[in-house]
């Protein structure tokens, strides 16, 4: 995560993405990534994927402020594939991902500024066809109340567009949720005075988090 910054991108789900200059074909393909040897493994898989191309260009990044950076121009002129696919991923705030740009050549040279302008649009291309999220630093936290009280907890939570990580329902009622780390001091503020001070709340470590497809998913 960038210094001063609560959230970051990753990629959620690889996608691949393709371009087509001049006849050369261009395939972009994303992974997320955990460490370099997943990086690597998946260069190597790539290069027997695509054993025919002329170039296997790579580039990737790792670590909460991406300070871990590699690229290859396998072959490509100096500076034309690797560095400028790097550059995207930097531009674009992504981290721990790693994009493969396989190219096939069409039989025309496009010069260094088309090569740089094919392979960032690739990376593009593969990145509009993968999952990104946004990931926030949040603090989870547990709600335990009465019936009374419940509506107005989520009504509360709701205006902050928060998500019901888990709700437990017994002799009291118990609600999770994760709330970004920006926001957590105002939430319990109103909860407390929404509830007259009756609402237990308890948080936790912060940790990273998104909503997908509606629910809460923790990540690292």
């Amino acid at each position: 995560m960038e210094a001063g910054s609560n959230s970051y991108k990753i990629i959620y789900q690889g996608g691949t993405g393709e371009i087509v200059e001049k006849k050369s074909r261009f395939i972009a393909t994303f992974l997320p990534i955990a460490g370099e040897e997943e990086a690597l493994a998946f260069l190597a898989e790539q290069k027997k994927r695509y054993w025919d191309a002329r170039h296997n260009c790579y580039a990737y990044v790792l670590g909460d402020q991406q300070q871990l950076q590699r690229c290859s121009d396998d072959g490509e002129p100096q500076g034309t594939a690797g560095r400028p696919m790097l550059e995207v991923l930097l531009k674009e705030g992504i981290h721990n991902a790693a994009v493969v740009v396989t190219r096939y050549f069409g039989g025309t040279l496009l010069g260094t500024g088309g090569l740089v302008r094919a392979y960032q649009g690739a990376v593009q291309a593969g990145l509009a066809a993968s999952v990104v999220l946004e990931l926030q630093r949040g603090i989870p936290l547990a709600i335990e109340t009465d019936y009374n009280s419940i509506g107005r907890i989520l009504y509360l939570l709701g205006n902050h567009g928060l998500v019901q990580q888990e709700a437990v329902y017994t002799d009291k009622v118990e609600v999770k949720t994760v709330v970004p780390e920006a926001e957590c001091r105002r939430v319990l503020e109103e909860i407390t005075e929404g509830t007259g001070g009756t609402a237990k709340c308890l948080t936790g470590d912060a940790v990273d988090f998104a909503v997908v497809d509606g629910q809460i998913k923790i990540f690292g």
